[in-house]
């Protein structure tokens, strides 16, 4: 069965959020909906680290994708989300979401929060290798120059030979390279295949994979326990929509800083749920690489808009 076009998609149509948006103009409504996003996504991490009091992290990881699931699904598949011509694909794209998922949780557990999600900033630099890399793109000595600058960001809260190195903090590193894999991916199967149906692969692909990790370490969570990951995972697929929403509204070079309010809004959140401050290291290297990976991102915009001026003048 064909697939629908990949401009077909859920973050093109019009819902109840975007009808209340509908006055704004797009940049703001997408302003909005990306800083609503990064509020999500800090609150979801928290209830991890909640989750985490009384679950291992692999568990609360196939929990979160699971609950998850039970809230997209139905709407997915009203979308036809089940239709694709890239299973193969899909499913790799699900074992680096596995590992992805099993690396952040567990830094979350481990790590201050803050510079768990400090560390984690560096997807958007791990992009850019890999599109280098692995998609032929053209990265020229600009970009090249604001990735270095942005692991500098990573030595500054790292700060190796000056205070102590903990394993913990390569987990959130890892988690953003593997992260990066997968964005790789989904550009890939957007050539083939609609947003509903990479949505519902991602969430549907993990569960297996996350339940033979959890199985190892399940413990049947309290009625408070149950609760919070079902509240996660409606929190994230909420939080996923609004991302989603902001990206098709307005330029990525445009909503993608907003997104670095997850660094502010997890820092308050940890304060007065787990009375962790951050440090100020933390927030330096986090502006080094926040900066670095927004410069990249009007970088690509920039390019983009040269590329189709100079194919609408037929040059």
């Amino acid at each position: 069965m064909v697939a629908k076009a990949p401009n077909d998609n859920v973050a093109a149509r019009p819902t109840k959020v975007t009808r209340l948006l509908g006055s704004l103009s797009p940049a703001v409504a997408g302003a909005i909906l990306m800083v609503l996003a990064a509020l999500g996504f800090s609150g979801m991490n928290a209830l991890v680290r909640v989750a985490a009091g009384e679950l291992h992290p692999f568990q609360v990881a196939f929990l979160r994708f699971f609950f998850g699931a039970c809230f997209a699904l139905p709407w997915l598949v009203r979308l036809g989300g089940w239709r694709s011509q890239r299973l193969g694909l899909h499913a790799l794209r699900a074992c680096v979401t596995t590992v992805t998922a099993l690396l952040w949780f567990s830094s979350l557990t481990l790590l201050p929060m803050a510079q768990a999600v400090s560390l984690n900033f560096t997807a958007p630099l791990f992009a850019t290798i890999g599109a280098a890399l692995f998609l032929g793109e053209t990265v020229r000595s600009r970009r090249w120059s604001a990735t270095a600058i942005g692991f500098v960001g990573v030595l500054i809260i790292v700060r190796p030979g000056v205070a102590e190195v903990s394993p913990a903090m390569a987990l959130p590193l890892l988690a953003a390279a593997t992260m990066t894999v997968s964005v790789l991916f989904v550009k890939v199967l957007t050539r083939t295949d609609s947003a509903p149906t990479i949505l519902l692969y991602m969430n549907v692909l993990p569960l297996p994979m996350l339940f033979a990790f959890a199985v190892f370490v399940w413990e049947w969570p309290s009625a408070f326990g149950w609760t919070i990951v079902v509240v996660m995972g409606a929190v994230g697929v909420v939080s996923h929509y609004f991302f989603t929403r902001a990206m098709a509204l307005a330029d990525a070079s445009y909503v993608i800083p907003f997104d670095y309010l997850r660094l502010p809004f997890i820092a308050v959140i940890a304060f007065f749920a787990f009375g962790e401050v951050s440090d100020m290291w933390t927030w330096v290297g986090a502006a080094v690489i926040a900066g670095s990976a927004i410069y990249i991102a009007r970088r690509e915009a920039q390019l983009a808009k040269q590329a189709r001026a100079r194919a609408g003048s037929g040059d």
